[in-house]
């Protein structure tokens, strides 16, 4: 049986985050991969220099096509953008009872670019989040959804507490922008009853365009093919550190990362 991941995101013009990073990290991990666009930005290593959101209308229609036909094992969201689409994606969620939903709240782009108007905060809490079965926001993103700073491993801690009071079955705070860790980055599961601690070596890089999205999606795939969240973000983490540790160097400011490092190294 061939397992399928649909992921629920942006175009990334540059390649290197958004629906291009989640359908090559779903062909590394031979799962098949669908989408269905919520908007598509003009971008590249430098920045977001344009957003052009679809309408709701259109990110239905694309769903639609694949719950009447395909269906999926699993689902990704990454930008919505706005309260709008996120409403009516949680719909079709809800309309086909898929499973396996995995919510990567996207918020910022690397450069700093807004993704996520802020109504859409309180639509993304009060709808999508209750149907996650893992949702895995950065540190800074954490702080926007339970409004509280995170200085501290207890504080990502009490963070994730936070999430999952909203409904999310899983919740995984990523390392990336922890200031206390200079030497390591480590990212935190907890399924509301144990949390477990992810360490790999910090990499002195600029070259971290679409870890977020590629993390994600690793999740995604492993779920839709059984795979339990722990062993998924187990290997989401194997596969962030290669694509990180094995640089590609593309354009002149934030590049992407090496989606094809993990799938070479298990073949060394």
């Amino acid at each position: 049986m061939m397992e399928k991941a649909l992921t629920i995101a942006g175009s990334d013009s540059g390649g290197g985050a958004g629906i291009q990073a989640d359908l090559k990290t779903f062909q590394e991990l031979e799962v098949f991969g669908m989408s269905a666009l919520t908007a598509v930005t003009a971008q590249n290593t430098l920045g977001v220099h344009a957003v052009y959101p679809m309408t709701a209308e259109a990110v239905i229609q694309q769903i639609q096509a694949i719950g009447e036909d395909i269906g999926t094992d699993a689902v990704k969201t990454g930008m919505l953008f706005s309260a709008e689409i996120i409403e009516v994606v949680s719909a079709q969620l809800k309309k086909y009872q898929w499973k396996n939903i995995v919510v990567d709240p996207v918020m910022i782009a690397k450069g700093g670019a807004s993704l996520l108007q802020q109504e859409a905060i309180s639509a993304m809490k009060n709808h999508l989040l209750p149907l996650a079965e893992v949702v895995t926001p950065n540190i800074p993103e954490a702080e926007v959804l339970t409004g509280m700073e995170i200085r501290t491993t207890e504080g990502k801690m009490e963070a994730a507490k936070r999430l999952y009071e909203i409904g999310v079955k899983n919740v995984v705070i990523k390392g990336g922008h922890d200031k206390d860790e200079l030497e390591s980055s480590s990212d935190l599961l907890f399924d509301g009853k144990e949390f477990f601690t992810f360490s790999s070596k910090r990499v002195d890089t600029k070259n971290t365009h679409g870890t977020g999205c590629t993390f994600s999606a690793v999740i995604t795939a492993e779920l839709a093919k059984g795979s339990t969240v722990h062993n998924a973000v187990v290997i989401a983490k194997k596969f962030i550190q290669a694509a990180i540790e094995d640089q590609i160097e593309i354009g002149h400011g934030h590049g992407p990362t090496n989606h094809w490092a993990y799938g070479k190294r298990k073949n060394i």
